[in-house]
């Protein structure tokens, strides 16, 4: 099990603002990521170091968007200002979160803007809406060309994940415990004020460390 990426929700402004003040403070540009045609959503990508990613992510105006616990997990963090909405966690089995979570995992696919599809199945995204602290979980369909692994290393490093939430809750829903770093990443919880979820992350970028 790995960190695979980190989700930014668009403000009410959409999807290009959001990318281009996030360019501003990491000195790196995004990708175009494309249309998630299941979820009713869309991304831009920037890649990271270790064959991590941001995504920044939007809802579309699209029948998908309201069924699926993806696109109502964007609509909501959108509806309160845009911010950090999920961390992900890439793994080579699914079936043992199908069997602890009593349900089957959903497949996903995103159409890049040049016509290829990657495709993967992920489980947890109604944990998310419940409780936003807790992550997801991914495993890849598609071959390692199309992953977002193959945009290369990045020239910005994940550094620190801060979430207002706790630790137990988090270990449990993992299954192990996950410890003061974890996959090269500092983790750090506080008790939160308000609705539990990702407080704040830190990156290595270009320019040095940066705070989001």
């Amino acid at each position: 099990m790995n960190i695979a990426n980190l989700s930014f929700a668009a403000g009410p402004e959409g999807l290009l603002p959001a990318v281009a003040s996030l360019e501003e403070k990491l000195g790196a540009k995004f990708k175009d990521g494309g249309f998630h045609p299941r979820f009713g959503t869309r991304n831009h990508v920037l890649p990271l170091t270790h064959s991590q990613y941001l995504e920044v992510v939007e809802v579309l105006e699209h029948p998908a968007a309201d069924k699926a616990p993806f696109g109502q997990a964007v609509r909501a963090r959108t509806a309160m200002g845009g911010g950090w909405m999920a961390w992900v966690m890439e793994v080579d089995d699914l079936r043992p979160f199908e069997e602890r979570l009593g349900r089957e995992a959903v497949h996903g696919s995103r159409q890049f803007p040049d016509g290829r599809r990657l495709e993967w199945e992920q489980i947890g995204v109604r944990g998310l809406l419940n409780d936003p602290q807790l992550p997801y979980f991914i495993r890849w369909i598609s071959e390692p060309d199309v992953r977002p692994s193959a945009l290369g290393q990045g020239s910005v490093e994940l550094r620190k994940i801060e979430i207002a939430g706790s630790r137990h809750r988090v270990d449990a829903w993992l299954g192990f415990e996950l410890g003061d770093t974890f996959d090269g990443v500092e983790f750090e919880f506080t008790a939160p004020n308000g609705q539990p979820g990702i407080d704040a992350v830190t990156f290595e970028t270009p320019n040095g460390l940066v705070r989001l």
